[in-house]
């Protein structure tokens, strides 16, 4: 692999737990890291610069230096480069990505409980790019002596029996080889009408449902475990919102892998409503692949 792992840093507390965070994932995977910092400052009549070019590029050489010398001395074997970028953040981290394996990114929390705030520029990174994206927020992700970020923790991935979900389950299952880690499966399903409800509530076409799409999961998963039979995989399929079940999963989890549906149409890129409700409340870094 030639390739390389890139981060978002603009100063914040959760940019900087994203750079350690990638800093332990560019081991893992025997790559060199990359810094990056984007700003386009306004230079129409009606804007006053708030400062310099110069100094707003001095500030920005000093922001990646001293994040490079930080990670450096965690992690003293790892290529680190750094690149500063005249450029709307969303637009220049989407180009960056490209040509990258990963993307990671920085994610304001909300509190110990309630996970992720996306802003703008990382929801518009997402629709940008097809390249795997990880969002971090800062906490104990952060500490610069977790070598290996909680790797020992289970890898959660979501799955989607209904439709092909080759790059995601091919993430997942290279992450949790990398990581040596369990990889826990979850299928969500919802009962038809009037079969969960009331007198019309049938325990035994219930269980046939339930045993259905566990099969449905277990084949899905089968040339993966294949493929990669030293990576010890749990596989549930549960009734219930699938958001929901999710971010329960994910609690204690290491990573979280969620998929993207890659549409090209005049509305553009689309992150659907489960990918959106894991990204904002989710404890653990969530990882985004785009997939079709």
């Amino acid at each position: 692999m030639n390739g390389f792992i890139a981060v978002g840093l603009d100063g914040s507390e959760e940019s900087l737990a994203a750079a350690h965070w990638a800093a332990r994932e560019a081991l893992l995977r025997g790559v060199p890291l990359r810094l990056v910092h984007s700003e386009q400052w306004s230079t129409t009549r009606d804007v006053t610069p708030i400062t310099s070019a110069e100094m707003r590029s001095r500030w920005a050489e000093t922001l990646l230096h001293d994040a490079a010398d930080a990670l450096h001395g965690s992690h003293p074997e790892l290529g680190i480069s750094t690149q500063s970028l005249d450029d709307l953040p969303a637009r220049a981290l989407a180009s960056v990505a490209t040509t990258a394996d990963m993307l990671v990114l920085g994610s304001r929390g909300r509190g110990a409980l309630t996970g992720f705030v996306l802003g703008s520029v990382g929801m518009a990174v997402l629709h940008s790019t097809e390249r795997p994206v990880v969002l971090v927020r800062a906490g104990e992700d952060a500490i610069p002596h977790s070598r290996y970020h909680h790797a020992d923790r289970e890898l959660v991935v979501g799955v989607d029996t209904s439709r092909p979900c080759e790059a995601l389950l091919a993430f997942a299952f290279e992450e949790a080889a990398r990581r040596s880690c369990t990889l826990r499966a979850l299928h969500c399903w919802t009962l038809p009408p009037l079969v969960g409800y009331g007198a019309a509530y049938d325990p035994r076409l219930h269980a046939q449902l339930e045993m259905s799409a566990k099969a449905g999961l277990d084949e899905m998963l089968k040339p993966w475990r294949e493929k990669y039979p030293e990576v010890h995989v749990t596989a549930r399929a549960t009734v219930g919102h699938a958001a929901w079940q999710l971010v329960d999963a994910g609690a204690e989890a290491g990573l979280v892998v969620v998929g993207r549906r890659i549409r090209r149409s005049s509305v553009g890129a689309h992150i659907g409503p489960i990918t959106h409700a894991v990204l904002h409340h989710t404890r653990a870094p969530v990882a985004v692949v785009a997939h079709q």
